[in-house]
Order: C-alpha cells, then sequence, then structure tokens
C-alpha cells in the first residue's frame, strides 16, 4: 500500500511531462486512470526510438516513448469533443481527487472542463495544468517541445563546446530534462496541494506548472552568477564551472570524466598522473589558479592520460577517492554491478510483450515504510475503459455498447 493509496488521479496528459508526473503518483500508490483519444492514444504511442515487440518479434502498438512514463494507470478511451465524453469526464472528476491536464490554456474552457467548472462539482478536486509558458504571459497561448525550452531558457547557450573549438556552437542536451524536470515539480505540488486540502483547508486548488520556468529553475546555480554579478556564463564543453581540472579526457582506449575538486584531491591526481610538479606549480597553486590556467595544465596533462588505459585510470582515481567515471553506453550501464544490485533496471508482466514482460527504469523514490510498488504494465490503449465506466460512472454494459458504437470511447 503505497503512501498515495485511496488517492484517485485523472489524467488527461499525453507525450511525457505530464504523463511522467502521473506515473510517479502511481508508483506512489495512486489509481491513475490515464484518458486516451479513441483510436490513436497518447501521441507519445507513435514516438520512437523502439517498439515493444511481441513474441513473434512484430512491433507492437506502443513505443519506447509510451511505455517509459505510463506504468501503474489504466487506460479509458474518451472523445473529449462530445458531449457524452464530456459527461464521462465530469463523473469522474466528481469522484477523483486530482485531475492532470497540459492543453493549452482556455481549451479546457471550451468544452466545459476547465478548474472553474469541474471545481463546482467537486471543491476538493486538485487541479493541475501543465502547459509550456503557463496560464499568464504574452507566450501563454504557444506550443512547445522540451529543444524550444532548452533554446528559449539559455540552457542550449551555455551547453556545447565554445565557439572557437571544432564542433563548438550551442547543443541540445540529450534527453528529455526539461519534460522530466517539470513533471517532477507537478508531482510534488499535486503531493503538496493535496496535503494542503486534508490537513488544512478541506479544499481543492489550482496548479500551473510551465515548462519554461522549469527550465530556468534547473539552471539556478548558472544563472544565480548572472543575477548577482552580470556574468554570462561562457560554454566550457564538459569543464566544470569552478575547479579544474573537472572535463573529460582522452584515454587510448576510450574516454573518461574526472573532477578533483579540492586541492587534496587534486594533489593526489597529479601523483596518479606522474606529474608531481603540477602539485607544487604556483600557477595551479589554488582553485581559482587552476580554473584560470586551465588551459596551460591540460596542455602538460593531456599526452600523459591519452596514453594511460581508462579502466586502470579509474581504479586509481577511485583508490585515491577522486571522483570519476569512464563514460558509460547504456549497455555498458546496466552490465554495471551497482547498478543490478540497486535494482535500477525492473521487469514487468505485460501481455502484449515477448515473454509477457517489459523492462523498465525503476523509480528513484526509496521509501523504507511505504515502498514504490509497480502494479500495473504501461496500459494497453483502451484497455480498462469497460470496468472503469462500469465500477467508477455508473454505466451498464447497453450503455457502455451505445457509447462504443457512437466513437465515444
Amino acid at each position: 500500500m503505497g503512501p498515495l493509496s485511496g488517492k484517485r488521479v485523472l489524467d488527461l496528459t499525453r507525450v511525457l511531462a505530464g504523463p511522467w508526473a502521473t506515473q510517479m503518483l502511481g508508483d506512489l500508490g495512486a489509481d491513475v486512470i490515464k484518458i486516451e483519444r479513441p483510436g490513436t492514444g497518447d501521441d507519445a504511442r507513435h514516438y520512437g526510438p523502439a517498439w515493444l515487440s511481441d513474441d513473434a518479434g512484430k512491433p507492437t502498438p506502443d513505443s519506447s516513448f509510451y511505455i517509459s512514463a505510463n506504468r501503474n494507470k489504466r487506460s479509458l478511451t474518451v472523445d473529449l469533443q462530445s458531449a457524452d465524453g464530456q459527461e464521462i469526464i465530469r463523473r469522474l472528476a466528481a469522484c477523483s481527487d486530482i485531475l492532470k491536464e497540459n492543453f493549452l490554456p482556455g481549451a479546457m474552457a471550451r468544452i466545459g472542463l476547465d478548474h472553474d467548472s469541474l471545481r463546482a462539482i467537486n471543491p476538493r478536486l486538485i487541479y493541475c495544468s501543465l502547459t509550456g509558458y503557463g496560464q499568464s504571459g504574452p507566450y501563454s497561448a504557444r506550443p512547445g517541445y522540451d529543444a524550444v525550452f532548452q533554446a528559449q531558457s539559455g540552457l542550449m547557450s551555455v551547453t556545447g563546446l565554445p565557439d572557437d573549438a571544432p564542433g563548438g556552437g550551442p547543443v541540445r542536451i540529450g534527453p528529455s530534462l526539461v519534460d522530466v524536470a517539470t513533471g517532477a515539480n507537478a508531482a510534488i505540488a499535486m503531493i503538496a496541494a493535496l496535503y494542503h486540502r486534508d490537513l488544512q483547508s478541506g479544499e481543492g486548488q489550482h496548479i500551473d506548472v510551465a515548462m519554461l520556468d522549469t527550465a530556468l529553475a534547473m539552471q539556478s546555480t548558472a544563472i544565480q552568477g548572472f543575477l548577482t554579478g552580470g556574468i554570462i556564463p561562457e560554454r566550457l564543453g564538459t569543464a566544470g564551472n569552478g575547479g579544474h581540472p573537472s572535463r573529460l579526457f582522452h584515454c587510448h582506449d576510450g574516454d573518461i570524466f574526472l573532477s578533483a575538486g579540492n586541492s587534496a584531491q587534486y594533489k593526489a591526481l597529479c601523483q596518479i598522473l606522474g606529474l608531481p610538479e603540477l602539485a607544487t606549480d604556483p600557477r595551479f597553486a589554488t582553485a581559482a589558479l587552476r580554473f584560470k590556467n586551465r588551459q596551460m595544465w591540460d596542455e602538460i596533462a593531456e599526452p600523459v592520460v591519452h596514453r594511460r588505459d581508462r579502466n586502470e585510470l579509474q581504479e586509481r582515481l577511485i583508490e585515491a577517492k577522486i571522483p570519476c567515471s569512464v563514460i558509460n553506453r547504456y549497455d555498458d550501464v546496466f552490465a554495471d554491478e551497482h547498478v543490478k544490485q540497486r535494482g535500477l533496471q525492473i521487469e514487468m508482466p505485460h501481455p502484449a510483450a515477448a515473454g509477457a514482460t517489459v523492462s523498465m527504469v525503476a523509480n528513484p523514490i526509496r521509501l523504507s515504510g511505504s515502498p514504490v510498488e509497480y502494479q500495473r504494465h504501461p496500459p494497453m490503449l483502451g484497455e480498462h475503459s469497460e470496468e472503469i465506466l462500469r465500477d467508477l460512472c455508473g454505466f451498464d454494459d447497453e450503455e457502455i455498447a451505445l457509447l462504443r458504437g457512437q466513437r465515444v470511447i
């Protein structure tokens, strides 16, 4: 029984940020009902790069993108543009604790499913809106995806190599981290609103979470330098923003990242590299000088590191308590013993998957008294429609058949 057991979440979101937030609540025990378009479902079902395969090796309709953010949910297909579909949502909102949506501002009001309309039905309902730019401001009507907010928030401007370096220029962070961070912020906000309702006010409230807001908050340590001193950070590639050496180095058989962040680690690194003279060189006597003169240091150290074996160097660095790691691919990551022992890859039953199981990344939250549980596979489209309509909305078999015949569900 998770900490949110007994709470019901009506999830009208699609793609990534919204579904990620509701998956977090589902992992913590909430009953999450995922509302999808009849026939096509969540857009994420159609995104790659891979699709779940069945026992015959044929791709199923569900993509890896969709699977990543939709476990511990039930799927109900509803045509939100139809009057009967809107009535289904109202019935579900009446018996739900949270409604989560990520449509553009004003879209839900046009179909009578906005916060004010549903609050009249259920004053305890917590209504969470997740959008690109928020519910207010001149950009609120604009759509957007993760990389747009990396660009607009300045995140892309500080990511990548300097302009004068080969391959220099702004770079998009690979995974959609703004989406995931926005989803995490939405999950925190919904749990906080539950706490406020249940222990203080007795009423729900409207939550406004925006991807641009989150993209700025993610960079607060870098942005604070600008807000405090007007400093525009430069792109440093893999180098750190303060101490040095803290960057990726090329060994003869692969790459390694190391970060000698204090003087003790720096002196130990010089010994390991066979460059003890650098430990006492006045050009590198302090952290500030090492950062200022980092190109000089690199010109001396890079050829030495390049002759080393990366695994042997990593062992020596770890022994000296210098933070470091070889650069892993995903196959390296999930073959790692630490990752295995931490259980960061989970297996869930799935009726359509080869071997009737699907692998997923574990929830990162560890609770000793109410641990995360993996009860439901990412649902197939409309998999739970009939049970939800019957058990929660009060429809009988004849009414359900009529709704299906009219393509409301």
